[in-house]
């Protein structure tokens, strides 16, 4: 009993992490109906500038706050500068964007950085917590974790939900030919999805970083275990992308324990069943949404 407490922790735990990770994808699908594959990449760059800054002497949270503000920055030069003169062309150039920039990130990072494996300190301890004579799997890092991935799902949740400009971000992504007619500035509608889905990228690495070597390929697996949890939740549903994510790590978690070998697989068998099965995601609206 003991032995799965401990896992089904650990799996919630990580699962946070890919949750988070399925929230950007959400969040910039929904505003601009694009998968940006280099998502995890970005979010690795912009976890190296807070390692870079912790190196220099500033403090976690100011290292945390520039990771999320170079984040939303990134964001916006990526999509003003690569998306922008592509976006209405076919969705597959996009596709093939996302895709080198991933590998360009990959490529350049450590030359600017250096490509030893680094080590990236936590905000608050990593130890399991110790309520009387009983040790509790949950650290109070892992709490942190939850707290702030809680914390962007309701942000994004009211974005999207009671907010003007979400509404605009969202017919921007539907239609952009008639929101424009609307008087909607759909270029600013979308370099904010784009913004916005790389600050939250940027909250996933910084997250995962102290349980993790930090090194350019280290959130490849976060991004594609985020991706799994998001399609198996809906990209249409954040709520959903967040109990697709848990459910990934809980899983995976179970899998490792069994073979550590096997984690990629039973995630790669995960999507394809899902993408076979219910492509919409398990939380999404079967009829089509209209605007």
């Amino acid at each position: 009993m003991h032995t799965l407490l401990v896992l089904t922790v650990e799996g919630l735990v990580q699962g946070s992490i890919y949750a988070a990770v399925a929230l950007a994808l959400v969040l910039i699908w929904r505003a601009t109906k694009v998968i940006n594959f280099a998502q995890g990449a970005m979010a690795m760059f912009t976890t190296y500038v807070a390692w870079l800054a912790i190196q220099h002497g500033l403090s976690y949270w100011a290292a945390f706050g520039i990771a999320l503000i170079c984040g939303f920055a990134l964001g916006a030069v990526v999509e003003r500068v690569l998306v922008r003169p592509v976006e209405t062309a076919s969705p597959f150039n996009v596709v093939i964007l996302t895709l080198g920039l991933y590998l360009f990130l990959e490529a350049i990072a450590p030359m600017i950085f250096g490509g030893s494996v680094r080590s990236f300190p936590p905000a608050f301890a990593i130890t399991g917590l110790e309520l009387g004579k009983v040790q509790v799997p949950l650290s109070g890092f892992d709490l942190f974790t939850f707290g702030c991935v809680a914390g962007a799902l309701l942000l994004l949740t009211l974005l999207f939900k009671r907010t003007n400009l979400g509404l605009r971000m969202r017919a921007s992504a539907f239609s952009p030919e008639v929101s424009r007619l609307l008087g909607i500035r759909v270029g600013r509608m979308l370099t904010t999805g784009w913004a916005l889905a790389a600050g939250l990228g940027a909250l996933a690495g910084v997250l995962i970083a102290p349980t993790s070597l930090l090194q350019p390929t280290y959130m490849d697996e976060a991004f594609i275990f985020g991706f799994t949890g998001a399609i198996l939740g809906g990209l249409e549903s954040p709520w959903g992308s967040v109990v697709g994510g848990l459910a990934i790590g809980v899983v995976l978690t179970f899998v490792g324990y069994l073979s550590p070998d096997l984690e990629t697989f039973a995630g790669l068998i995960i999507l394809t069943a899902i993408l076979m099965l219910r492509p919409r995601g398990l939380f999404s609206r079967q009829r089509e949404r209209r605007v």
